[in-house]
């Protein structure tokens, strides 16, 4: 499958802010990823695993710089791996609430 025919495929929520049309798989496969892991329904996770695979999209998750815990430990337990190899875990915001400071 190319990659144009893949991006057309998935659920039109994912790409409310760009144009899909403007997307390689292989190049934007950081934005992609994180999108369908946040945002994604199951026949979205089940096309970039057919995709990239399981190994790669791991890889790429373990470099983001933010993922929603509940997506991070999704592809933990998926992958078996532990939190604190991904990159993420270690950079998470501190939100302080203005109300208790």
């Amino acid at each position: 499958m190319s990659s144009k025919e893949c991006i057309m495929l998935f659920s039109p929520n994912l790409f409310w802010d760009a144009n899909p049309s403007d997307l390689q798989m292989d190049e934007s496969q950081g934005y992609i990823i994180q999108r369908v892991l946040e945002y994604g329904q199951m026949n979205d996770w089940l096309l970039i695993n057919h995709y990239y695979g399981l190994d790669r999209i791991v890889e790429v998750c373990k470099e983001m710089r933010s993922l929603n815990p509940v997506c991070l430990a999704f592809i933990c337990t998926i992958s078996h791996t532990q939190e604190e190899e991904y990159r993420c875990y270690h950079f998470r915001q501190s939100c302080p609430t203005p109300w208790n400071s």
